[in-house]
């Protein structure tokens, strides 16, 4: 059959084609400027780190900068050019490496795979916010049990996950069955002509190690993937008489690979399908105590495709909250400006110099060195203004805020190779670390299409 027969189908491949947007572009090329700041900003705390007897706690920041801001861009600049954008069975993850393989598919709405999966003993995964990502280091460093804790983001069809469930293995946090879903574009095929409402990806995480290619910490996974599809798939059919399984045999071949951890996975290819358009879903109580039922979601094209109500609900109450990456860019950047502000003030208030120019300069020298305090506080006002629109998910602000950034370590990267500043273990060197992490955290994939997000919200 045509694609003039299946226009929802041609419109998702005429999206793919279309040009990036400007916005896009600027992203781009934030990235790009951040991805440079935070090299620099490495070789600078490495070469200070020499200098110091602190070397060895300066290794930290320097192997935090490598493992959370460069090595990730520079995979993902690098990924973008190789590996290509289309589905082939692997999830990708948000820096752009080969991620899990797609194990698993389910037809159905959304209420009906949450209740099948929550009868099973599964467990919705937390958001990644600051609460739950500081609840998961503390329950791994205690080995406190966290039924809920989040996992990391992988892409498929171009976003993360919809949702994902996991179930903890004796209370430990390190050992856990997880799976994660995305629903399938409308009209979408599989290779071959299959159709199916959601796709999934299961694993086993085995413990926490070191990543093999940025050397993040992550959760290991075991290498037999088959498995834990098999486990998700039996652990459904028996919470739930009425789920129906059908197999897409040698839906790949059969391969070995690893993930974008780094951890070796084998897989036979096979693609079992969920049915669980036959599951009644129940009546579900709203925090206000009110019964609603679950529905489909309006913009649904078929049978099935509906998404339930309340994993709607907690998609939009995600979609309004600031993701990890804004929140921490703003709060960096407060933080930024009130070392700004003091470094400033305090600097010019004990500086000798200044004081013998206040009380004996000429009036031209005093007016402008009071120009320049009084520029330097109002660039710092600027960027606590710009952050509190941020926060409202302005993104023009975020653009001017990024740009403002931007200056500010280009400055200090000027001043440092003409000898006018000196980058040592000072307040210098400390902004403009702060300035590069906002930088690079508000340029990241996360913040862009939070903050991109109002405006097509706006449109629709």
């Amino acid at each position: 059959m045509s694609d003039a027969q299946h226009p929802s189908r041609r419109r998702w491949a005429l999206q793919m084609q279309q040009p990036l947007p400007s916005s896009t572009v600027f992203d781009r090329i934030a990235f790009l400027v951040a991805t440079a700041a935070a090299v620099w900003l490495a070789v600078i705390i490495s070469i200070e780190g020499v200098r110091s007897p602190w070397a060895l706690l300066l290794f930290i920041p320097v192997w935090a900068i490598m493992a959370y801001l460069v090595l990730p861009r520079l995979h993902r600049l690098l990924s973008d050019l190789y590996v290509p954008d289309y589905f082939f069975g692997r999830t990708r993850t948000g820096d752009g490496l080969l991620g899990d393989p797609v194990n698993l598919g389910v037809d159905g709405s959304a209420a009906q795979l949450d209740q099948v999966m929550i009868g099973a003993g599964w467990h919705r995964a937390d958001e990644i916010t600051a609460a739950s990502t500081w609840g998961i280091i503390v329950s791994t460093l205690t080995r406190r049990s966290y039924p809920t804790a989040p996992v990391s983001p992988l892409m498929l069809f171009g976003r993360r996950h919809d949702v994902a469930y996991q179930q903890e293995v004796a209370g430990n946090p390190k050992q856990r069955h997880h799976v994660r879903f995305w629903h399938c574009p409308p009209g979408w095929l599989l290779p071959g002509g299959a159709k199916t409402d959601w796709l999934g990806a299961g694993t086993y995480d085995t413990d926490v190690g070191l990543s093999l290619f940025t050397l993040q910490v992550t959760h290991r996974i075991d290498e037999n993937t088959d498995v834990e599809r098999d486990f998700v798939v039996q652990s459904a059919r028996d919470a739930d008489p009425a789920v129906r399984v059908r197999d897409l045999r040698d839906f790949t071949t059969g391969y070995h690979s690893r993930n974008g951890g780094g951890d070796r996975f084998i897989t036979d290819g096979h693609l079992p399908i969920l049915d669980v358009t036959r599951v009644r879903t129940a009546p579900h109580e709203d925090p206000d105590g009110s019964e609603e039922e679950f529905g489909p979601d309006p913009a649904a094209d078929r049978p099935g495709e509906g998404r339930g109500e309340s994993l709607r609900t907690t998609a939009e109450r995600s979609m309004r909250r600031a993701p990890l990456s804004t929140s921490f860019a703003v709060g960096v950047v407060v933080l930024g400006a009130i070392v700004d502000v003091l470094g400033l003030t305090l600097g010019a208030a004990v500086d000798p110099g200044v004081q013998a120019l206040v009380a004996a300069g000429p009036p031209e020298a005093v007016a402008l060195l009071l120009f320049v305090l009084g520029f330097g506080v109002l660039i710092a006002l600027a960027q606590l203004l710009m952050a509190w629109f941020v926060l409202r998910r302005g993104r023009r602000s975020r653009a001017i805020l990024m740009v403002l950034l931007a200056i500010g370590v280009l400055t200090t990267a000027i001043d440092y190779l003409d000898g006018t500043a000196t980058l040592g273990l000072n307040g210098t060197l400390l902004s403009a670390s702060l300035q590069c992490l906002a930088l690079l955290a508000l340029s990241s994939e996360s913040a862009g299409a939070w903050a991109r997000r109002r405006s097509r919200t706006a449109r629709d």
